[in-house]
């Protein structure tokens, strides 16, 4: 059944409000996923944070005009779907990246991350990256191992004396005045 061309426009308005606000994506292609592995997409998406779509060339090319991410949707050719996110590049590259190792037929076309268009390489390089999360967990545990270790030496300092005079006191080294 054809599409009106309202419903045409009505799809392009709101898939261009939701890629204005997109700040990652990564452009894919499919050949005969089952029901079944889409939905497994989908779930691995969502809980990720990102959302998932398989769209017209030509509508997608039109509502990313004036996007961030329009550069990775123009001149698109065969089937199309696009994962995007607000959040974390990281974690749609991971989710994406882990479904295309799992389904061959799943790949990849270009992505876009903050703005800039990358490439299949890059993508798989970016699946490879840590997340947000454990960069952080690093950077406290760098900015916290020194303290730590200033800590440990004032207490060794204290500590040793106390096993000198210990050991002293056992081998009555010590005169009573």
């Amino acid at each position: 059944m054809a599409v009106s061309r309202a419903k045409k426009s009505e799809q392009v308005e709101k898939l261009g409000a939701e890629l204005k606000k997109v700040s990652s994506m990564i452009v894919a292609t499919y050949g005969k996923l089952t029901v079944a592995q889409d939905y497994e997409l989908r779930k691995a998406l969502r809980s990720s944070g990102a959302k998932y779509r398989v769209v017209k060339n030509t509508l997608a090319e039109r509502a990313a005009q004036g996007t961030n991410v329009e550069e990775a949707l123009k001149n698109l050719s065969g089937v199309t779907s696009i994962a995007y996110t607000e959040g974390d590049p990281v974690a749609l590259a991971k989710a994406l990246s882990k479904y295309a190792k799992d389904n061959p037929e799943f790949t990849f076309k270009t992505g876009i991350v903050e703005g800039r268009v990358i490439s299949i390489n890059e993508i798989k390089a970016l699946a490879t990256m840590p997340s947000k999360e454990e960069i952080y967990s690093k950077l406290l545990f760098l900015l916290n191992a020194p303290a730590q270790r200033l800590v440990t030496a004032m207490n060794a300092v204290g500590r040793d004396l106390a096993v000198v005079v210990g050991q002293g006191v056992e081998k009555k080294k010590f005169r009573e005045a």
